[in-house]
């Protein structure tokens, strides 16, 4: 009797059936490393929108805290109002108006005529005479305007207006943050100075010049009107913060949009896209002064009599703001173009190859006429990155330094920056083609 075979051993798995046991860690690895690159991304995204907001702002708060804070500044803004036309007229209207000197026209014409009918005067001449009392009162009041226009006109005025502006910064202070006091007084909203100076300069002018009613002028504390706002406890307000954050916020947004780019897959691009939105961003903020400007001379209060003056007022202290806004564009937008032209498009790389031809072709030229840069065109070839880096970073420390930049500034830089990259490229296409030289010399 036979016996039945034996079943089958079941068949063992082979070592490439089997299953792999790094492969589920290597796919959560590549999840985690796809998930971290997702926030950082949009952390980059997030910071570098905060910094094109924050750019305007900056502007702003330095403006706020370096310029209408300071007394200095202050005073070096408003000191050309003085010789400003609009400023001018207004203020001989003022000041012939708070000097009042008033002659009874008619009645001195009336005592003349009745001095000269007790001489033998004709009624009919007596008449005549008296009929010359409302010229009178004409003649004095342009006596007082023609001196108080030669007061305007001269450097004492000039001297006048600067010192009263002087003393008055902490009432400008106190009108932005309701603290000090000073010749500008601050009421519902409007912002005055006080022309009382002004006005006994002239008084003085005038006795001198013989018209003796004007001693009779009184002490007088007449207010020209600045500035009128009925927003201007809200402006306050909006001026503690900035003042507050004024020390930082520059600061804290450069931070945040080098972080930004930092952390950007593209870095490059990051670059040219918050410099070139920061712009925009001052685009918008100077857009919005010439609305606010507009929006101001159309709702003038009734107490500022002179337009032009009012206008002048607002030009000249926003003045150094404007100039900050166009220069944070020009910057950007310089910034901008440069990065871009570092990248590796197809138009940055043919800018950067005709560079360096034409650094090439004019190396070969300065050899075959006997010049050559040695060892330390050689040595400008093997750390001309980092040469360039670090003149980056110089100019950007100069420009971080420099006081109050402006449009010039930036252009000024880049001139310098493009001479040092000139340089930089000379010397290393010198080295470049002194090496083959070298080379057959030796053999």
């Amino acid at each position: 009797m036979s016996t039945p075979p034996e079943p089958p051993e079941p068949p063992q798995p082979s070592a490439s059936s089997a299953p792999s046991s790094p492969s589920a860690p290597s796919g959560k690895a590549h999840e985690g490393s796809r998930a971290k690159r997702i926030a950082m991304s949009t952390v980059s995204a997030v910071l570098i929108t905060l910094t094109c907001i924050l750019v305007p702002v900056s502007l702003l708060t330095v403006w706020v805290h370096d310029i209408v804070l300071d007394t200095d500044r202050y005073v070096s803004t408003v000191s050309p109002l003085a010789s400003d036309p609009a400023i001018e007229a207004a203020a001989v209207h003022r000041i012939a108006e708070a000097a009042d000197v008033r002659v009874d026209g008619p009645r001195v014409a009336a005592d003349i005529a009745a001095w000269l009918e007790s001489q033998g005067l004709p009624p009919r001449a007596s008449t005549a005479v008296k009929s010359l009392g409302p010229q009178l009162d004409s003649a004095v009041d342009q006596a007082v305007t023609k001196v108080a226009t030669r007061f305007v006109d001269s450097d004492r005025f000039e001297k006048v207006w600067t010192e009263a502006n002087r003393a008055a910064h902490t009432a400008v202070v106190r009108a932005l943050t309701g603290e000090g006091k000073g010749a500008v007084e601050v009421s519902d909203g409007t912002v005055t100075l006080d022309v009382g100076v002004a006005v006994e300069r002239v008084k003085e002018d005038l006795v001198a010049a013989g018209l003796s009613p004007a001693e009779k002028i009184p002490e007088v504390n007449k207010q020209m009107v600045l500035f009128q706002s009925d927003k201007l406890a809200k402006i306050r307000n909006a001026v503690h913060l900035l003042d507050v954050v004024g020390n930082w916020l520059p600061v804290l947004t450069v931070v945040l949009g080098a972080v930004g780019v930092l952390l950007a897959r593209r870095r490059r691009r990051a670059l040219v896209t918050t410099t070139l939105c920061a712009a925009a961003a001052c685009l918008i903020l100077a857009i919005g002064l010439v609305i606010a400007r507009r929006y101001y001379l159309d709702h003038l209060p009734a107490e500022v009599q002179s337009p032009a003056a009012a206008a002048a007022v607002f030009d000249t202290l926003v003045r150094f703001l404007r100039v900050s806004i166009r220069t944070a564009i020009v910057l950007g937008i310089v910034v901008a173009i440069g990065a871009y032209l570092s990248g590796a498009g197809r138009l940055p790389i043919a800018v950067r190859g005709k560079a360096e031809t034409m650094a090439d072709s004019a190396a070969r030229w300065g050899s075959g006429h006997g010049v050559h840069t040695g060892k330390v065109g050689t040595w400008v070839d093997a750390y001309r990155r980092w040469l360039t880096l670090a003149a980056l970073l110089v100019i950007a420390l100069v420009f971080a330094l420099w006081n109050h930049p402006t449009v010039l500034t930036v252009l000024l830089m880049v001139l310098i920056l493009l001479a040092v990259l000139a340089v930089l490229a000379l010397l290393a296409a010198g080295g470049r083609n002194s090496e083959p030289t070298e080379r057959a010399g030796k053999s």
